[in-house]
């Protein structure tokens, strides 16, 4: 069984909602798993820490998530047409994964959720792609042969799966998006089928 893993920021819940689809899509593919993680904010004080063990959710994600990982899907909310400040000090301390090459030649993916339809989804997937492609991985996008990119109201480019949430929040993730979101959590779990059984 190979572990996908689905590594996430999510201070309001939306992004976890995608993570749930990304992971469904993962697990559509035979053979392949969902490791869902996330990981804990950051603080201006810095005498503020987390809890070792999250009070509810995934749990955190550590350096040997990645190394035990087949590929990775990664989503954050946009803040500033940016990853959120978590995932980038997330990334900021994996070097160790870098200096082995853990994750070179494994497939990856991103997702993002913003309040409006120009919020800066496209900006903040390409900013998530920055470490991966360091990292040397994959990168595996949505393509147009994904029907709901030509029909989404809300989020989703060849960038990877987005979602509007409206500025009160209250927009439901839509079936479109969440159909994007299972996409590339497949596309993402059988390009490491693929590269695993051809090892």
């Amino acid at each position: 069984m190979g572990d996908i893993l689905v590594l996430y920021y999510s201070r309001t819940g939306h992004t976890a909602a995608m993570a749930d689809q990304i992971a469904r899509g993962v697990e559509r593919v035979h053979g392949m798993q969902a490791r869902v993680r996330t990981v804990p904010a950051v603080s201006a004080e810095t005498e503020a820490v987390a809890d070792a063990i999250p009070a509810k959710g995934p749990p955190y994600a550590g350096e040997q998530d990645l190394f035990e990982c087949a590929g990775l899907v990664m989503g954050s909310p946009t803040h500033f047409g940016n990853m959120a400040a978590p995932l980038k000090y997330f990334w900021d301390h994996s070097t160790g994964a870098w200096f082995g090459g853990e994750l070179a030649g494994k497939p990856a993916g991103v997702f993002t959720a913003t309040a409006s339809p120009h919020g800066g989804q496209e900006a903040t997937l390409l900013s998530m792609l920055l470490p991966l492609l360091h990292h040397g991985m994959l990168i595996t996008g949505l393509p147009y042969s994904e029907g709901e990119l030509m029909t989404t109201a809300g989020g989703g480019s060849p960038y990877g799966a987005g979602r509007v949430t409206g500025f009160d929040g209250a927009r439901a993730l839509d079936e479109a998006e969440q159909a994007l979101c299972r996409a590339l959590g497949a596309r993402v779990a059988d390009t490491a089928k693929r590269l695993q059984d051809n090892r």
